[in-house]
């Protein structure tokens, strides 16, 4: 049995859990408190290190004061071949940048698949890092996120993504 390690992580909305395998992160979880941390001490094969989860903080430091667009370390997706391929999607969303999810099931070949795809981006193990905040319904609403719609509109505002509806404004032509 392999080791998993893990680590919380303080970001600007709080507690996160962050875990690796000998590949890369495999997770990123939020609203991670002491208790729920301490409950993975008695998992098997997970062990605490703040060390080995060091580089991905890092990472997580310079994207959070807006130096990282482009997260490099490793990660390690377990999934179904079609959430793979919906997690590979997303981490090809520019930073900054939005899709809707029917922009997202074009682009695994799913064109009619968008729940589906909202479905994978649900179980997305790591969030933020393989980045579901950047998919937004087709009229431009947020649609759903596991770290709540205030994180999901914050990290988008963050980014300086433009994902509202510009209202269009009409002016009468004084003749």
């Amino acid at each position: 049995m392999s080791t998993t390690w893990y680590s919380s992580y303080q970001s600007p909305f709080g507690q996160l859990l962050l875990a690796s395998t000998e590949r890369g992160l495999c997770a990123l979880e939020f609203d991670f408190d002491s208790a729920r941390l301490a409950a993975l001490e008695n998992r098997d094969a997970w062990q605490r290190s703040d060390r080995r989860l060091d580089r991905w903080k890092r990472e997580l430091d310079a994207y959070f004061s807006r130096k990282l667009r482009v997260f490099r370390e490793p990660l390690d997706l377990l999934g179904s071949e079609f959430q793979l391929r919906c997690w590979n999607a997303l981490l090809a969303i520019p930073y900054g940048e939005t899709r809707s999810y029917a922009d997202q099931a074009r682009a695994v070949g799913s064109p009619r698949g968008f729940r589906a795809v909202g479905m994978a981006n649900h179980d997305n193990p790591i969030a933020i890092i393989v980045p579901c905040h950047r998919v937004i319904t087709s009229d431009h609403k947020l649609g759903g996120y596991g770290g709540g719609l205030s994180v999901k509109e914050w990290l988008l505002d963050m980014e300086g993504a433009v994902w509202r509806r510009q209202k269009s404004i009409e002016f009468a032509h004084a003749g």
